[in-house]
């Protein structure tokens, strides 16, 4: 196993660190917030935005949502349910891998993620521009 060496940040990179962390943490209540309001958890709010992550099509299958969600299967299965049972999406077999199941967004989903995301837009671009100040400061 390699060991990997990290450098010392100065007190200036601390500084951009905690404020990085702040602003991300903020973002992410921001959307935890957002979400509620709109009558969804933050997490049902994300697996609606993954379907819609992968280019060429309006899908994402379970493993895929998991892997975006950094968790297991079983448990996106249970989030798939509830958000089914809530009318945010549907699946549909594949038609050409029958083991495989498609999670598509209805009308309902279609209209909440559009909403949230739209919401998120500027609160991302202020992250955004703190990376890049980060980044342009020689932070890692």
């Amino acid at each position: 196993m390699e060991t990997k060496t990290f450098k010392v940040l100065d007190k200036a990179g601390l500084e951009r660190q905690s404020e990085f962390r702040w602003r991300l943490r903020r973002f992410l209540r921001f959307g935890e917030e957002a979400a509620r309001a709109a009558g969804v958890t933050a997490l049902q709010y994300h697996l609606l935005l993954h379907t819609q992550g992968f280019a060429g099509r309006e899908w994402a299958s379970v493993g895929e949502l998991a892997e975006r969600l950094q968790t297991q299967q079983h448990g996106v299965v249970a989030l798939v349910t509830r958000c089914e049972e809530a009318g945010l999406v549907r699946r549909r077999e594949n038609q050409d891998d029958r083991r495989l199941v498609e999670v598509h967004l209805t009308a309902k989903g279609r209209r909440c993620v559009e909403r949230l995301a739209a919401q998120h837009h500027a609160e991302l671009g202020e992250l955004a521009a703190v990376i890049e100040a980060a980044r342009a400061s020689g932070a890692g």
